[in-house]
């Protein structure tokens, strides 16, 4: 189950992404964006570290 949800952060973060690069670039909250998708890129390889080293 937590495959599942790290695939959905994941999706999630490049969908932010595309749109902060993308459509929304010209935006003043593009940054804050790019932030967000970085900080849930951070959040699913922390999560898929912890599976990996058994503490998930």
């Amino acid at each position: 189950m937590l495959w599942v949800f790290v695939l959905l952060v994941l999706l999630s973060a490049l969908a932010i992404l595309y749109a902060a690069i993308g459509p929304l670039r010209a935006t003043g909250s593009a940054r804050t964006l790019r932030l967000v998708a970085m900080v849930q890129f951070a959040v699913a390889g922390v999560l898929v570290l912890a599976r990996l080293t058994g503490f998930a």
